[in-house]
């Protein structure tokens, strides 16, 4: 049998050491950055809480600046349950489309009364990473959202994941997006915010994906070196890639009209369609076309569908013809 990624046990880690449940926070007492890695925004989605109890567990603390380490939609998380895991999502809403001022403002369900309690936190980082992992088993990702400078620190990371140049969902506004994280680079200072899709929910490589991932931004944020990296966390920075990571440009998204939307094929995502105009679904009885030769299928899931929501974005590879 398959080995399944299992719910990790918090106990005396879901404290948290801020006065909010679940948010941990280190000071080196030195300048530095301040890096913020978010886990279980969404509560099925396992791999970050493993690299986040990882890190606490080794005692981990920054030699320079200050690490944030949030396990966020907790009431989601105590509701996991590997046979309907996609139930443990969020309670009343998805907590990674809040983050706008005016949902902020209207604190009525518990996702947007954790989104309230995580805010400062959010506010105060200067470089975010936000774990998650995918409904589908995929190959994992790395969204820069918009901004030249998340695509450059894509870049310098060096890791495996395909790069994925994007501008959010139109059903509200994710947690990397939120504030100056969106702003443009004249104005934005040193703010950079990734978010790593690892992989599918259960595959226990999906942990692998984002302890490797921890460790390259804690480098690259220059909170500790190397030496003591790998100290700490020993085996967590795996092998730089051979060769650059495809980077891909988001051009479209497939808005769901209703949760009858089904694909022709059961994609796994990176599939390279190369005609515009061949058939790739069908949204509540009319037909998707792919707009542009060389179309590449970013996350196709159809496990969420409903009106309104993202089954498959529509992305180029950058630099291509």
């Amino acid at each position: 049998m398959q080995q399944t990624l299992q719910k990790p046990e918090l106990g005396s880690w879901r404290a948290g050491n801020t006065g909010t449940e679940g948010v941990w926070q280190f000071d080196s007492g030195r300048a530095g950055r301040h890096l913020m890695i978010a886990a279980l925004v969404h509560g099925n989605e396992l791999c970050g809480a493993w690299a986040l109890l990882g890190m606490l567990r080794q005692g981990l603390r920054p030699q320079r600046g200050r690490l944030t380490l949030a396990f966020c939609n907790l009431q989601a998380f105590d509701r996991f349950d590997a046979s309907n895991h996609d139930a443990a999502r969020f309670v009343d809403e998805d907590l990674n489309r809040q983050w706008s001022v005016e949902r902020l403002a209207m604190p009525s369900n518990q996702e947007r009364r954790r989104a309230a309690e995580l805010r400062p936190f959010v506010e105060q980082a200067d470089w975010l990473l936000d774990l998650h992992s995918m409904h589908e088993p995929s190959a994992p990702l790395l969204l820069t959202g918009l901004q030249p400078r998340n695509l450059s620190l894509a870049r310098t990371l060096a890791g495996s994941a395909a790069i994925v140049i994007d501008a959010g969902h139109s059903d509200g506004v994710r947690m990397r997006d939120y504030g100056r994280f969106s702003v443009s680079d004249e104005s934005a200072g040193s703010t950079r915010s990734l978010l790593l899709e690892c992989g599918y929910h259960l595959d226990p490589s999906s942990r692998e994906v984002a302890q490797d991932y921890c460790a390259r931004l804690l480098l690259a944020a220059d909170l500790l070196d190397r030496v003591a990296l790998e100290a700490t966390l020993p085996g967590w920075h795996k092998h730089d890639a051979t060769i650059p990571a495809l980077a891909l440009q988001v051009r479209a998204a497939v808005v769901a009209r209703s949760e009858h939307f089904s694909f022709v094929v059961p994609y796994t995502g990176l599939e390279r369609i190369a005609k515009a105009g061949t058939v790739i679904g069908d949204n509540d009885g009319e037909p998707v076309f792919t707009p542009f030769d060389d179309c590449v299928l970013v996350m196709p899931s159809t496990r969420q569908a409903r009106a309104g929501v993202t089954v498959v974005r529509l992305a180029s590879v950058l630099g291509a013809e």
